[in-house]
Parts: C-alpha cells; sequence; structure tokens
C-alpha cells in the first residue's frame, strides 16, 4: 500500500495502490501516518516527497471502506474520522519539508494531502477537487488544511460545489505551487525545490515548520512573542551559532553539500 524509499537526504513516500487509483482504506491511512512519522524522525531525511503509483496521485477515499461505514455508529464514525484526520495531521506535522508530486487525480482527500503538504507540484493534466458533498458528505478532515492553504473565499467556492479544477486552476487558488507539462519537467521543478531546502539549516527549516504552525491565526501579540522567542531560540542553537558564523567569516556553512 505504501512503499518509502530514500534516495541521499530525499525520501520518497508513494502510494501504492494503483488498481484503485490509491485510494485510501483504514489500513492504508494507518500506513501513511506510519510513513510520515518514521521519516520525519530520521535525522538523515532532508525532504520528502509524497507521490502516487499508476494513473493518478490519490482518488481519495477507497469505495469499500466508506460502503463499510455507512452502517457504522456515530461513535464508531467519530473514531474513523479522528484515525484519518491523524494521517493529515502527520503529513502536515512532519517536521521535514514535504512536497507533494501531484499527476492523474487529486480528488477529497487526494486534494487534501496535496493541501496537507508544504508544497505541491502538479501536471497540467492533473485534475482536483473537494468532491465530498456530491456524496453526501462533508470535506471534514481535510478542512483545517484546505482553508489554511486556499483561504475560507477559494474553500466556499470549491467545497460547496464539489466541482472538479484543473491544475492551472489549484496553482491560481494556491493548492498547488507549480505546474509542468511533463514528468520531467515536473521531476526538474522538484529537484529544484529539493536543492533550495538541502541549502538550507536542516535543524531551521524544522523549527520554521513550527513557526508558521505557531504564528498561523494567534492573535497578533501572542504571535509577536511566540515569534521572538522562536528567534532567540534559533540563534542560541548550535546549528544556529555555526551559520551566522560561517556567513560572516565568508565560507560554506556545515550543512552546505561538499
Amino acid at each position: 500500500m505504501i512503499e518509502t524509499r530514500t534516495e541521499g537526504p530525499v525520501a520518497h513516500v508513494t502510494l501504492d495502490r494503483p488498481q484503485v487509483h490509491n485510494a485510501f482504506d483504514r489500513e492504508m491511512v494507518g500506513r501513511i501516518r506510519q510513513a510520515f512519522e518514521d521519516v520525519g524522525g530520521r535525522d538523515s531525511v532532508r525532504a520528502v516527497v509524497l507521490e502516487g503509483r499508476g494513473k493518478s496521485f490519490s482518488a481519495g477515499g477507497d469505495l469499500n471502506w466508506m460502503r463499510r461505514t455507512i452502517d457504522f455508529s456515530y461513535e464508531e464514525n467519530l473514531v474513523d474520522a479522528r484515525r484519518l484526520s491523524d494521517m493529515f495531521s502527520a503529513v502536515a506535522r512532519c517536521p521535514k519539508p514535504v512536497i507533494a508530486r501531484v499527476h492523474g487525480a487529486a480528488l477529497g482527500g487526494g486534494s487534501g494531502l496535496v493541501a496537507a503538504a508544504d508544497m505541491a507540484v502538479a501536471l497540467e493534466s492533473a485534475v482536483f477537487g473537494f468532491t465530498e458533498v456530491r456524496l453526501g458528505i462533508v470535506a471534514g478532515v481535510i478542512s483545517p488544511w484546505v482553508v489554511a492553504r486556499i483561504g475560507a473565499a477559494r474553500a466556499r467556492e470549491y467545497m460547496l460545489t464539489g466541482e472538479r479544477f484543473s491544475a492551472a486552476t489549484a496553482r491560481e487558488i494556491g493548492l498547488v505551487h507549480g505546474v509542468a507539462p511533463d514528468i520531467p519537467a515536473l521531476d526538474r521543478t522538484i529537484q529544484e525545490k529539493i536543492e533550495s531546502i538541502l541549502a538550507a539549516a536542516p535543524g531551521a527549516v524544522a523549527r520554521t515548520k513550527a513557526l508558521i504552525a505557531g504564528v498561523d491565526g494567534t492573535p497578533l501579540d501572542e504571535a509577536t512573542e511566540f515569534a521572538a522567542r522562536a528567534l532567540a531560540e534559533a540563534r542560541t542553537t548550535e546549528e544556529g551559532q555555526a551559520g551566522m558564523a560561517a556567513f560572516l567569516d565568508r565560507r560554506p556553512p556545515p550543512w552546505a553539500k561538499p
């Protein structure tokens, strides 16, 4: 269901159910969460690429899984929904930068995974959609990540209609950050993002992810104090001291590639 491989400092988490367009069921949800907790805890990993095998990135929830939930009680559905929410949280809160590599369909929870990633690059032919309302349900557990990514106004437009939209529209609304005409161009764009990440200090990158999460939606007075403390802590770390000294001495920082 999930394949995790590393290529130097980059981990690739591949959704591996191509026969169902990488739709996820209860077991796959747990494996995705575990994969991101695993790579997030590896010091050797500096970036994570989330991708799908086969024709699609992910078609969202598996039909057989959804069929079984029809007979669930409210309490059983709540447990199931929290498990799904934990998966998206594991992607979003992974201390390593996560780049979604999107092709084919990214629908429902598939678009949710894109929103939970830090960055996303898509093929021009990719199709997106928050299609839950057309099934009579809501885009519940993905909504925090989607609204944070595209804003409430855009979320209303696409989550209330359930309509599908193109990669160009996804870029326009901020769901993805780049659109590529073909696979080679897609991979080049992702490699450029990875090279930029590798030029940054790994600890500072993790602290910056926590900083963004800490100030987003926080009242201004609290956010400014949180940010001041974050900077003070970063300056006093071994990494921060070494990086500033290297800059002042005009030499490469210790994390730079030889």
